[in-house]
C-alpha cells in the first residue's frame, strides 16, 4: 500500500535564514517527492495569508458577473498568449472560465478595474508567486546538485512567467473532468486552491486527492525540470476532477522559460556521470506551440497528444521517439 500523503514543507527556513539542519531536512523531503511524482505542498511560503484570502474572494466576485460584463476582458488582439478572459473549451457553458494574467509590467496585461481592487490584488499575487518560485527555484537548484544559481542564471527572464484564476463548474451527471490528465510543459507550476478541491496527482500509479489545507501552496515540477535533470525529477502528472453542486475555484503560477531557449539534459546528468541522454535538444517556444496544438486542434486519439515524449531518444539505438 503506497503512502497517500502529499508532503508539506516549512520554507520559513529559506526566507529567515534557518539553520542548515532544517534546511536540509526540508530538501530531503523535496528531493525524494520530486524524483519520484513531482510533488509537494509548501507553508509558510512568503505570500500573504490575506492576500490569497482577497484574492479568491475577488475572483469568485468576478466570475459571478454576468457574462456580457466578463467578456469586456477577453484576450486583445495581438497578444504573445491570451491574456484575459477566456473559456476552456472555447464556447464551453459548462466545464471552466478563467482569467489569464501576464507580468504587470507586460503592455498585454489588460486586467478589470471591476470588482474594486481586482488589478491591484492579482498584480501582488503575481509579484509574491514570482518571488516563492525564485526561492523554490533555488532549492530545487540545491537538490539537483547543480551549481549555486546555476537555474537562476539559466531561467533569468520573468517576462515570460503567467498566472491564471480559474473557475470550474460543477460537475454534470455525465461528466465531471474539469482537466484531464497531463504534465505542464514550464519549469515549475504553483497552486492555490479553495476548500473544494479537485486536484490529483498520479503517485506510484493511484490517483491521490491533493486535499486543501488553508494557507498551502502546491508546488509541481514540470517538463523543464524533467528534461534538464535528464528525468532525474519528474513531471507531475496530475488532473482536476469537478464536485458535484459546487463551482471550484484557484490560482495556477507558471513559472515559466524563456521562449527561444534552448532545453536539453544538462552535462551533470549526463556525460559528467555516464548516463546517455533520454532527450534530444529542443528549443522551448517549439514544445509550446505543440503543446497549443493540443488545445486549438485536439487529436483524434489520446495517444497522439504531444507531450514531452515527443523528445524522448530510445534507450536501445539513441533514435528519437515519436
Amino acid at each position: 500500500m503506497s503512502d497517500c500523503a502529499i508532503p508539506t514543507v516549512d520554507l520559513s527556513v529559506f526566507f529567515q535564514n534557518g539553520d542548515e539542519e532544517s534546511k536540509k531536512a526540508a530538501k530531503a523531503i523535496i528531493s525524494r517527492a520530486c524524483s519520484e511524482y513531482g510533488f509537494f505542498q509548501v507553508v509558510n511560503h512568503g505570500i500573504p495569508l490575506e492576500l490569497m484570502s482577497r484574492a479568491m474572494e475577488l475572483t469568485k466576485t468576478f466570475f459571478a458577473l454576468p457574462e456580457e460584463e466578463k467578456i469586456k476582458y477577453r484576450p486583445i488582439s495581438g497578444a504573445p498568449v491570451p491574456a484575459g478572459y477566456g473559456k476552456q473549451p472555447a464556447h464551453s457553458s459548462d466545464k471552466n472560465e478563467y482569467l489569464l494574467m501576464l507580468p504587470p509590467q507586460s503592455s498585454f496585461s489588460v486586467l478589470p478595474n471591476d470588482p474594486p481592487g481586482f488589478r491591484e490584488v492579482l498584480e501582488e499575487m503575481f509579484n509574491n508567486f514570482s518571488k516563492t518560485g525564485k526561492v523554490v527555484e533555488n532549492i530545487l537548484n540545491d537538490c539537483l546538485g547543480l551549481p549555486p544559481n546555476f537555474l537562476k542564471e539559466y531561467n533569468d527572464d520573468r517576462t515570460c512567467d503567467l498566472m491564471s484564476a480559474k473557475r470550474y463548474f460543477p460537475a454534470t451527471e455525465t461528466e465531471n473532468i474539469g482537466i484531464s490528465e497531463h504534465e505542464d510543459s514550464n519549469c515549475v507550476t504553483f497552486i492555490f486552491q479553495d476548500e473544494v478541491g479537485g486536484l490529483e496527482v498520479l503517485k506510484y500509479g493511484e490517483w491521490i486527492p491533493v486535499v486543501p489545507v488553508k494557507g498551502t501552496i502546491v508546488v509541481n515540477v514540470a517538463d523543464v525540470i524533467q528534461v534538464l535533470s535528464n528525468s532525474k525529477f519528474k513531471s507531475a502528472t496530475h488532473r482536476v476532477i469537478r464536485s458535484k453542486g459546487r463551482s471550484r475555484y484557484s490560482f495556477s503560477f507558471f513559472y515559466d522559460l524563456q521562449g527561444d531557449k534552448r532545453v536539453e539534459p544538462l552535462p551533470y546528468f549526463t556525460e559528467h556521470i555516464g548516463e546517455p541522454p533520454k532527450y534530444k535538444q529542443f528549443v522551448y517556444k517549439s514544445y509550446q506551440a505543440l503543446r497549443i496544438r493540443n488545445k486549438t486542434h485536439p487529436p483524434q486519439r489520446p495517444e497522439d497528444v504531444i507531450n514531452i515524449s515527443h523528445y524522448a531518444i530510445s534507450p536501445h539505438n539513441n533514435q528519437v521517439i515519436h
